[in-house]
C-alpha cells in the first residue's frame, strides 16, 4: 500500500544520504530487504569486525614460522624461537577467510549481478580468496612444512580492497606511471651510458697496484652498473671514487658530472613530473567523490519527491519539510552537520523544498569542521578580573616560553660539564635542584592559566593539553624521585634502588622537559604553519600509509621466502654458514641475516633500505625493485602530497587570517574544494536514470 511505499522511499533516502556522506556509490540494490542488509553491512560494528579480521590476518606473520616471539633481538645469542604447532595459525586464518567470504558475498549481492562483472576489485577479491584457500589446503596436506606460502603475499590485498581512498590513490598512481616511465627510462639511459664510460675509463691495466677502482667497483658490467646505481642514491659516496681520485684528480670530474646530472636534474625532474601528474589525477579522483556526494543527495531528493503526500507538479518536483526531518532522524551523520541542517530547515518559512534548496541544505557537509573554544569564566571580584587579565594575556605564555628556554639551557650546561665524568664522580644536586624549581614553576603556570581561562577553555587548546599532560607527568616523576631518594642535597649520587636508578630518573625528567619545549611552536606563526601542515598530512595520510604497509608487507614476506636459511647467525657454531654470491662473508651476513630471522627484522631492514646497499648478483633484482617502488616512486608521491598540503595552507593563510577562538580542520576532499566543479543537473539526472536498481517517476 501507500504506507509501505512511503516507508521504502524514506529508507532509500536515508541510505542515499549516508552514501553521500561517505562518498559511496549508490549503484546498489534498493529494495526493502537489501537496504536493511546494506545498512547492517556498513554499520560500525560490522566494519569494526572486518577491520579487526584484516588486522589479525596481517599480524599472523609475526607468530608464524619463522616466529618473531623471541626474548632478544640479537640473532647471535637468540635461543630458538617458539613456533606455533601446525593448525593453530591455520585455524585462525580459516576464520578470517570465512569472514572475507561473507564480506565478498554480501558485496556481490548488494551491487547485483550486472554491476558485479564490471567491478574488477570484487573479481580480484574472489580470485585472491580462491588462491588463498587453495594454498591453505596445500599447507595442511604438507603438515605446515612447505617453504613457499603464496597466501602470505596476498594478505595485504584484504587491506587494500577495504579502503575506497586507497583504491583511488592506487588508481592515481597507476595513471601516473606512464609519465614516470619516461623519466625512469631517461634515468636508465643515463646510468647505462655512464656505466660504459666507467668501464672504459677504469679498465684493467698491467699494473695491478693501479687497478683498485677496477677491482672493487668496475670489474664487469653488473658490478659497474650496481656501483653507479648505488652512487645515484649517494649511499657509497665518496667511497666509490676514492681509488680513482688517488690515482688522478681529474677522474673526480666523471663522478661529479654523473651525480649532478642524475641527482640534481633527473631525480628532481622525476619529482616535478610526479607532483604535477599525481596532483591532476588526485584532483580528478576528488572530483568524482564530489559527484558521488551530489548524486547521492539528488537521489534522496528524487525518491522523497515520490512520496504520496507530496503534491505533484508538472514542472518541478518538491519535497516536504516533514519528510526530510523524518529522514534526518534516521540518518547516521555527524551531530554538527545534522544540527546545522535542522536549524536551516527550522529557519525556512516554506513547507516544501525544491531540488536546489534541498541540495543547498546538504552543502553543510562540504564545510570546514570548526571547533569554537568555550568562553572564559566571568569573575565579579575586581581583583580576580585583574588576575584573569594578567594570567590570560599572551605575554604570560611568552614568559613561560622564556622560562622553558632557560630550563633547556641549564640542562645543556650541566650535561656538557658532566659529559666526561664517571658515574661515581657525578653529583646530581645542581640538576635535581633546578629541575625541582622549574617543575614547580610549570605547575604554578598551569594552575594560573586554569584559573584565568577556566578548565574547559584551557583543555580546548591542544597546546594546553600537551603542556598540562607533560607538567603532570613531570610532577609525578619528581615526587617519585623524592620518595625514593629524598630531596636534592650535595653528594646526591646515582644509586640503583627499585625500578630505576637516580640517574635514570633524572634523565627521564630531563627528556620530558626537552619534549615540553615544543610548546613554543604555536607562538611562532611560520613554524606553526609547518607543524599544522605535517599534522594534517598525518590525518590525511591513511590511504598512502596503507599502500605503504601493503608494499612493506609484501616485500618482507617475499624476502623471507627468497633468503630464508641462506645464512646462519654468527653466534651459532653448530652449523656452517653458506656464502653464495658475495665477496665478503660479513656483508652477506649483514644483508641476508635480516631475512632468515623473522618479519620484524625484514620490516626494519626494508625501512633502512630506501637506498641500495651491497647486494649479491641475483638478489639485485629484488632490491632494485624495492628501491624503485619505495624511494623513487613512493617518496616522490609523499613529497607531492606534502607540497600540495603546504601550498594549500599557505594560500589560505594569505587570504584569511586564522581567528584565535576558531580552529579549522581539513580533509583531502576539502583540500581541493576551491577548484572543484559542481556537476550540472543534466549530468546528475542522466546518471540517476542509468541506475541499475532504481526506477524514477520522471
Amino acid at each position: 500500500g501507500a504506507g509501505a511505499d512511503n516507508d521504502l522511499y524514506i529508507n532509500q533516502a536515508v541510505v542515499f544520504i549516508e552514501d553521500a556522506i561517505q562518498y559511496r556509490s549508490i549503484n546498489h540494490r534498493v529494495d526493502s530487504r537489501s537496504l536493511g542488509l546494506y545498512r547492517w553491512y556498513y554499520s560500525r560494528t560490522c566494519q569494526w569486525i572486518l577491520s579487526l579480521t584484516i588486522t589479525v590476518i596481517l599480524a599472523l606473520a609475526f607468530i608464524e614460522q619463522p616466529s618473531s616471539l623471541t626474548v632478544t633481538s640479537d640473532a647471535r645469542y637468540r635461543p630458538p624461537a617458539w613456533n606455533p604447532p601446525c593448525g593453530l595459525t591455520e585455524s585462525i586464518e580459516l576464520l578470517c577467510f570465512l569472514v572475507f567470504v561473507v564480506d565478498v558475498a554480501v558485496k556481490s549481492y548488494l551491487v547485483g549481478w550486472e554491476e558485479f562483472w564490471k567491478n574488477k576489485w570484487l573479481m580480484a577479491y574472489i580470485v585472491t580468496l580462491v588462491v588463498s584457500l587453495t594454498d591453505w589446503m596445500v599447507s595442511l596436506s604438507f603438515f605446515c612444512m612447505e617453504d613457499v606460502r603464496i597466501r602470505r603475499i596476498l594478505r595485504p590485498f584484504f587491506l587494500l580492497q577495504n579502503s575506497s581512498m586507497m583504491k583511488k590513490t592506487l588508481k592515481s598512481i597507476n595513471s601516473t606511471l606512464p609519465e614516470m616511465a619516461s623519466v625512469v627510462l631517461l634515468l636508465a639511459l643515463h646510468l647505462s651510458l655512464f656505466t660504459m664510460f666507467a668501464m672504459l675509463l677504469f679498465a684493467r691495466t698491467k699494473d695491478g697496484q693501479q687497478d683498485k677502482e677496477w677491482v672493487r667497483y668496475f670489474r664487469n658490467l653488473p658490478d659497474s652498473l650496481t656501483s653507479l646505481l648505488v652512487l645515484l642514491t649517494t649511499a657509497n659516496n665518496p667511497d666509490v671514487m676514492i681509488p680513482a681520485y688517488s690515482k688522478n684528480r681529474a677522474y673526480s670530474l666523471f663522478f661529479i658530472l654523473f651525480t649532478v646530472l642524475g641527482n640534481l636534474f633527473l631525480m628532481n625532474l622525476l619529482t616535478a613530473i610526479i607532483y604535477n601528474q599525481f596532483r591532476g589525477y588526485l584532483l580528478k579522483s576528488v572530483q568524482s567523490s564530489l559527484f558521488r556526494r551530489r548524486l547521492g543527495i539528488r537521489a534522496a531528493f528524487e525518491v522523497l519527491s515520490s512520496l504520496k503526500e507530496t503534491p505533484a507538479s508538472a514542472q518541478e518536483s518538491y519535497v516536504s519539510v516533514g519528510a526530510l526531518l523524518q529522514v534526518l532522524q534516521k540518518v547516521d551523520m555527524d551531530s554538527r552537520c545534522k544540527q546545522a541542517i535542522t536549524r536551516s530547515i527550522r529557519m525556512c518559512s516554506c513547507d516544501q523544498l525544491s531540488a536546489t534548496q534541498f541540495q543547498k541544505l546538504f552543502e553543510e557537509l562540504d564545510k570546514d569542521a570548526i571547533m569554537q573554544h568555550p568562553p572564559s569564566p566571568e569573575y565579579q571580584s575586581h581583583f580576580m578580573q585583574k588576575v584573569q587579565f594578567a594570567f590570560g594575556h599572551p605575554y604570560f605564555g611568552y614568559l613561560g616560553n622564556v622560562v622553558a628556554l632557560a630550563n633547556i639551557i641549564s640542562i645543556c650546561v650541566v650535561l656538557v660539564m658532566d659529559a666526561d665524568k664517571q658515574p661515581s664522580e657525578r653529583d646530581d644536586f645542581f640538576l635535581g635542584a633546578i629541575n625541582c624549581f622549574f617543575i614547580l614553576y610549570y605547575l604554578l603556570e598551569m594552575l594560573l592559566k586554569v584559573l584565568a581561562m577556566g578548565l574547559q577553555r584551557y583543555l580546548s587548546y591542544p597546546s594546553n593539553r600537551f603542556d598540562g599532560l607533560l607538567t603532570v607527568i613531570l610532577l609525578v616523576l619528581e615526587i617519585s624521585t623524592f620518595a625514593v631518594y629524598g630531596f636534592p642535597h650535595p653528594g646526591w649520587r646515582p644509586e640503583f634502588m627499585g625500578l630505576l636508578s637516580l640517574w635514570d630518573m633524572v634523565r627521564l625528567v630531563n627528556m620530558f622537559i626537552v619534549f615540553r619545549f615544543l610548546r613554543i611552536i604555536p607562538n611562532m606563526k611560520f613554524m606553526a604553519l609547518v607543524v599544522t601542515t605535517l599534522l594534517d598530512l598525518v590525518k590525511n595520510l591513511r590511504a598512502f600509509a596503507g599502500i605503504l604497509v601493503v608494499v612493506f608487507y609484501a616485500f618482507a614476506i617475499t624476502g623471507i621466502m627468497l633468503f630464508k636459511g641462506a645464512v646462519v647467525p654468527l653466534g651459532n657454531t653448530s652449523k656452517k654458514a653458506v656464502v653464495l654470491c658475495v665477496k665478503e662473508k660479513s656483508d652477506f651476513i649483514a644483508l641476508f641475516g635480516y631475512f632468515q630471522a623473522h618479519v620484524i627484522y625484514c620490516l626494519l631492514y626494508l625501512l633502512s633500505l630506501l637506498t641500495v646497499h651491497l647486494i649479491c648478483r641475483w638478489a639485485k633484482i629484488y632490491f632494485v625493485a624495492w628501491w624503485l617502488i619505495s624511494s623513487v616512486i613512493w617518496v616522490n608521491l609523499f613529497i607531492a602530497l606534502l607540497l600540495e598540503n603546504f601550498i594549500h595552507k599557505w594560500d589560505r593563510r594569505c587570504h584569511r587570517e586564522s581567528l584565535s577562538d576558531i580552529e579549522y580542520q581539513r580533509t583531502v576532499e576539502l583540500m581541493f574544494r576551491d577548484v572543484l566543479e559542481e556537476p550540472t543537473e543534466e549530468e546528475l539526472m542522466e546518471k540517476l536514470h542509468q541506475h541499475p536498481h532504481l526506477q524514477l517517476c520522471r
